[in-house]
């Protein structure tokens, strides 16, 4: 049995520091992903995105520590691209109006046929309600900053403020707002909860 930790293998994306701003590229990853709108903290479909995310992602590790490449791995983190149709009105304070994908990365070895069938056993021995939005397909982000973010997500303003700032000073804010959350927030504390906040950046843009 082949142990690996992605978070390890890939902790320049995964284990950033909480001090500084940092720039790193991203290559393309194969994710599992449903989309929605909505406030998170109030929506049934957010909830229901979550649930089935998790339940695929554990059904393809266990059939691939079981089947004939025996890897055992940790399922990785969720994540959330997040956006609205009018970046005017993306704020904290309305999350309303906010659109999402959340996801969870899995490792390069799985395929589609292993998402495929992982889906269908999920579906029969749980079939969580949002099952049938389960998508699987890679994300390219590229050049990115990020940064660790410690604390509720009330207060990430400041942070993500210092993001915009590092951008700003190499080139042009591109794509969508990127969160990847560590923390089990049904059981830590908020003033412990661990958050990147990613961002894509074009440095073609950038004054000389």
């Amino acid at each position: 049995m082949q142990k690996i930790d992605l978070k390890k293998e890939l902790q320049q994306l995964y284990q950033p520091s909480a001090k500084e701003v940092v720039q790193v590229d991203v290559p393309t990853m194969n994710y599992l992903m449903i989309d929605g709108e909505g406030d998170p903290n109030t929506s049934q479909v957010y909830a229901d995105a979550i649930e089935a995310l998790f339940a695929v992602s554990y059904a393809v590790k266990f059939m691939i520590k079981k089947g004939p490449l025996a890897i055992d791995y940790g399922v990785m983190p969720l994540e959330g691209l997040w956006w609205a149709d009018d970046m005017a009105t993306f704020s904290v304070e309305d999350k309303s109006s906010w659109k999402w994908t959340m996801m969870i990365m899995q490792p390069d070895f799985v395929t589609v046929a292993m998402i495929d069938s992982a889906i269908a056993d999920v579906r029969k021995k749980k079939n969580p309600a949002a099952i049938s939005r389960v998508r699987f397909e890679p994300l390219a982000e590229g050049t990115c900053a990020q940064i660790l973010h410690l604390g509720p997500f009330s207060e990430e303003g400041p942070t993500i403020e210092k993001v915009h700032a590092f951008i700003e000073a190499r080139g042009k804010r591109i794509g969508k707002h990127h969160e990847i959350y560590l923390s089990d927030i049904r059981k830590a504390d908020p003033s412990k909860w661990k958050t990147i906040i990613r961002q894509p950046l074009d440095q073609t843009s950038q004054v000389c």
